[in-house]
């Protein structure tokens, strides 16, 4: 059998470092994104000979089109394409200049459409193919000051949904998971200023790591989740709890 290739976006630390090494360990080859060059060294460490970092800057879409076309052209398809890039530029609404708006909406939400336009027609081709989004809790309760991180995280959702439905009967699923507090470096700040109040917020009383999230990934990117598509699976400790029917 062919090894299977996954794209990870956002690879050389936090959850996208956790989902990458899972991921490897697997037996799946990976793909892994950073924007610096320290960010590459560090995920050739990461995966040592279980697959390369390749330098992205997410903003340059242009550069980023460029770079997947590559890609696919060396690799054929990607067969396993992990969006977890993401950053965050916390303002409240009133102050929040344009520029933190559009950075985040970019990188996190429209980065998604311009890869997977360019990443789906090999997978439809030879019908197979699994997408993973990371979105965020922050999607579905809101966060004061994350009016740009909760608008592009819960764009994630609406795109994921969507893209689900149109390409289910060609054998690929999208499925999204969407974390909690979850201790990295992104978190790091916020957790050591609130850490009991957020604990308060969540019943099991804990932060959730990075390999909660890994685990999950894995699961979505294997055989085993091949009747699962257009679900967000949320991983926050019980903070959130969809009642809907």
């Amino acid at each position: 059998m062919k090894k299977k290739i996954a794209l990870v976006t956002g690879a050389n630390k936090g959850i996208g470092k956790k989902i990458s090494l899972e991921l490897a360990n697997l037996g799946i080859y990976v793909i892994g994104t950073a924007t610096t060059e320290i960010g590459i060294n560090k995920i050739k460490k990461i995966l040592k000979n279980k697959g390369i970092g390749i330098l992205i800057n997410f903003i340059d879409i242009p550069a980023t089109k460029k770079k997947i076309k590559k890609l696919i052209s060396k690799y054929k398809i990607i067969d396993i394409f992990v969006h977890n890039a993401g950053i965050i530029n916390d303002n409240l609404l009133i102050t929040m200049p344009d520029i933190k708006w559009n950075t985040v909406i970019d990188i996190n939400l429209s980065t998604i459409f311009h890869i997977t336009k360019i990443i789906i027609p090999p997978m439809m081709k030879q019908k197979y193919g699994r997408i993973i989004v990371i979105s965020s809790v922050i999607a579905c309760i809101g966060q004061k000051g994350q009016t740009n991180y909760a608008a592009s995280k819960s764009g994630l959702i609406g795109f994921s949904k969507s893209l689900a439905l149109e390409v289910a009967s060609q054998g690929i699923t999208v499925n999204l998971v969407s974390p909690g507090y979850i201790i990295t470096d992104m978190t790091k700040k916020i957790l050591s200023l609130q850490k009991n109040k957020i604990i308060k917020k969540i019943p099991m009383k804990r932060c959730g790591t990075p390999q909660d999230i890994a685990y999950v990934v894995s699961f979505l990117s294997s055989e085993r989740s091949s009747y699962i598509t257009g679900q967000n699976i949320h991983v926050n400790g019980g903070m959130y709890i969809d009642l809907a029917t």
